[in-house]
């Protein structure tokens, strides 16, 4: 069976199952939406579709990037830790960035039609999902969060032109303050992203990888004096009298390896090359090559498996009510970093020493794993937020008629969005996933894990914050921190990638105000 005919398998499997979870959808919708409003409901549901489908296509394809570039995660494999971590993010912390992006953006006063703003949200949706589309057509990771926010600012100000006629009023709907907030987040991000990622990565080089590497390039040194000696000793020995050969073979011969050790054999019974040869081997042994990896590398277990901890109980399971003092929780996540430790300690003792470089990528690659898995957590915290929030707010409009602070998410919407965003990544994936994976820097499994540990601790502290910063960004500066560090950073490629991030806010604006003026005309609130 050819490798062509079991990916077109896999597509069809992929698109056949999410054609059945938008039918789902779209039957459930039937019986929750009043049915004045089914076609709005549908035509509110591909826009959303539409736009968790492009965020699986760059965001989270750029997410796990790094990743697949270092050849850790197979892309099923990413599927999988996207479709459960993803999910589990969005869901059990992604509340405080889906109220930002719904109702932090523009303030709807109460005598604005709530269709107008159902309106807006389907404006911001379409707009954003298509410019994310193109991008990732042409393989630029671009930030969903600047998409949606353009898209809703468009739109807000042109129902604002619309409604009430003039700037001064409409201006007064954009929470300005929010904006900013959002903007200076943006040049934070990637700041924040390359200092993290260069700290960690310089410690995991100077403190695991250069010294192994050192050792190890000793002990060769070692090995190939001791070859070289071995070959000029007999050598030498070839050219001296038949006698003289036989009784140097006999005397090498007549001790063996566990004579060699015997304290009570004196120095003149062993032959030159045997005394010769031990010391070399005994200059071998003392040279421990895997003691920086004994030493350091559980470190870094620990703490990015408290990390991941953190972002659980800090974070991800808050709503759950678990009931733990601020005590509790750091206790649990001391235990679990403890644990990461001695579990850590053990398997790099198992671990094969006669190549540090080969054990050191099998064991971040190992660690690469649990990272992508907490930094998929942290973007469905954050960035499905971008389309499930307006959905949900088109969604509360349709159902209840008004405008309301807070938007119910049902499950099976989320569940929805979530299964578009993962067969989002299988079908346009690629092209970013080369881009970060491959055209920014270097990466093997220890510089993924740098750039996704750094990328996870930026994004769960503002995911925290209540601010929804792009998670593209980040990651994009923690891979450059890296290339800074080991001189493989493909500076060429900013400008590309720059140019879209330049575009992407007007883009979705002047996207978002051209489908609102549409959807407004058909729906007759112009």
């Amino acid at each position: 069976m050819s490798a062509g005919f079991l990916k077109a398998k896999d597509n069809v499997f992929a698109l056949i199952f999410f054609i059945i979870s938008v039918c789902a959808f779209f039957v459930w919708g039937y019986n929750y939406i009043p049915s004045n409003h089914l076609l709005l409901f549908m035509l509110a549901s591909v826009f959303g579709i539409f736009m968790a489908f492009n965020i699986g296509g760059n965001d989270v394809a750029n997410s796990f990037g790094t990743s697949v570039g270092a050849k850790t995660l197979t892309i099923k494999q990413a599927l999988v830790i996207a479709a459960v971590f993803e999910l589990s993010g969005a869901i059990f912390a992604g509340g405080e960035v889906t109220n930002t992006i719904r109702s932090g953006i523009i303030t709807i006063s109460d005598n604005v039609p709530p269709m107008s703003f159902a309106a807006v949200m389907m404006g911001a949706l379409f707009s954003a999902g298509a410019w994310l589309f193109i991008a990732t057509k042409f393989g630029m990771p671009v930030s969903t969060t600047h998409s949606i926010v353009g898209g809703i600012c468009g739109a807000g100000i042109t129902m604002g032109m619309m409604h009430f006629g003039g700037w001064v009023e409409t201006s007064g709907m954009i929470n300005w303050s929010k904006v900013l907030s959002i903007v200076a987040s943006w040049f934070i991000s990637p700041a924040a992203g390359l200092i993290i990622a260069f700290l960690i990565f310089g410690f995991v080089k100077t403190k695991i990888i250069n010294p192994s590497e050192k050792k190890y390039e000793q002990v060769r040194e070692l090995k190939k004096e001791r070859k070289t000696y071995k070959n000029q000793y007999f050598k030498e020995l070839r050219s001296k009298s038949e006698a003289e050969q036989l009784a140097t073979l006999r005397k090498i011969a007549s001790v063996d390896d566990d004579d060699e050790d015997d304290p009570e054999m004196s120095v003149s019974t062993k032959s030159e090359y045997r005394n010769q040869i031990r010391k070399m081997k005994k200059a071998e042994k003392e040279i421990d090559v895997g003691s920086h990896m004994r030493l350091n590398i559980p470190i870094v277990a620990a703490c990015g498996a408290m990390v991941i901890a953190s972002s659980l109980l800090f974070k991800g399971l808050q709503h759950l009510n678990l009931g733990f003092s601020l005590f509790e929780t750091l206790w649990i996540i001391f235990v679990i970093g403890l644990c990461a430790y001695l579990i850590i300690f053990a398997l790099v003792n198992m671990v094969k020493r006669d190549n540090p470089k080969k054990s050191i990528n099998r064991i971040f690659g190992w660690f690469q794993i649990f990272t992508a898995s907490s930094f998929a957590f942290s973007h469905g915290a954050n960035d499905i937020a971008n389309a499930i929030g307006p959905f949900a707010a088109i969604l509360d409009v349709l159902k209840t008629s008004s405008i309301n602070s807070e938007s119910p998410i049902p499950f099976i919407a989320m569940a929805t969005f979530g299964v578009s965003l993962v067969v989002g990544l299988w079908f346009l994936g690629k092209e970013v996933i080369t881009t970060v994976g491959n055209k920014l820097a270097n990466i093997e499994p220890s510089t993924g894990f740098s750039a996704e540990l750094a990328s996870s601790i930026v994004i769960l502290v503002a995911t925290k914050m209540g601010l929804p910063i792009s998670s593209t960004h980040v990651l994009i500066g923690a891979v450059l921190g890296i290339g800074l560090y080991n001189k493989s950073a493909n500076w060429a490629m900013l400008k590309p990638i720059g140019l879209a991030w330049v575009i992407t806010v007007p883009a979705a604006m002047l996207g978002s105000a051209l489908c609102y003026a549409v959807i407004a005309y058909l729906m007759g609130l112009a």
